[in-house]
């Protein structure tokens, strides 16, 4: 980890603020969070940032950090240090941007975690190894094209059948703004991206 200084500081980030959160102020919690009707009415913008370093138990971060543990290291050895934490705040940034587009008139949504960031740095692996395998919750097998596919359509359905103002639930629009903005800030990073995953995919084909 010594050699992914940004994936490390993020984990030790991640993993010291929420365990504070969850352990000595538990109010820390919806200080930090991002609601989208707060930072209209009220313009706490930080919210945008700070909602992405808190999660809602000790499964939601460990989930998250052991999935930033895996791939973060490795995306940062491909983009550079300054790329890859542009990668992981700009990916937070459009999940936060798409969950605010639709939910910035509900008062009772409410959202925390780093799983825009994390879809980010999944998808953007996906473009430069879309055939490597991934263990779906740790045992089943499939190629990572395949999960993200996946993932974007069971996001889009979720989305669809999440009641207003619900509260709970995993953040799918986070989960699907992250992705989408994972894949196109690596293009903008590194445009022969696309090139590799091309070739990847007429390998196959």
């Amino acid at each position: 980890m010594l050699d992914a200084p940004i994936t490390l500081g993020l984990l030790i980030a991640n993993v010291a603020i929420s365990l504070y959160a969850l352990t000595a102020d538990v109010s820390l919690i919806n200080e930090l969070s991002f609601r989208p009707r707060r930072i209209e009415q009220d313009g706490e913008y930080y919210r945008f940032f700070t909602a992405g370093f808190v999660h809602g138990g000790m499964a939601h971060l460990a989930f998250n950090m052991i999935t930033l543990y895996f791939f973060g290291p490795l995306l940062e050895g491909v983009l550079g240090a300054g790329a890859f934490l542009i990668l992981y705040f700009g990916s937070d940034l459009c999940a936060n941007a798409l969950t605010f587009a639709m939910h910035r008139s509900d008062p009772n949504y409410g959202s925390i975690g780093a799983s825009g960031a994390i879809s980010g740095v999944l998808f953007a692996f996906c473009l430069f190894a879309p055939f490597a395998k991934l263990y779906v919750f740790f045992a089943i097998p499939m190629p990572a094209i395949l999960f993200a596919v996946l993932y974007v359509v069971v996001s889009v359905y979720a989305i669809g059948q999440r009641e207003q103002g619900a509260m709970g639930g995993i953040a799918h629009e986070a989960h699907l703004g992250g992705a989408v903005g994972g894949v196109l800030i690596t293009i903008a990073l590194v445009p022969a991206a696309v090139g590799e995953f091309l070739r990847a995919i007429q390998q196959v084909l």
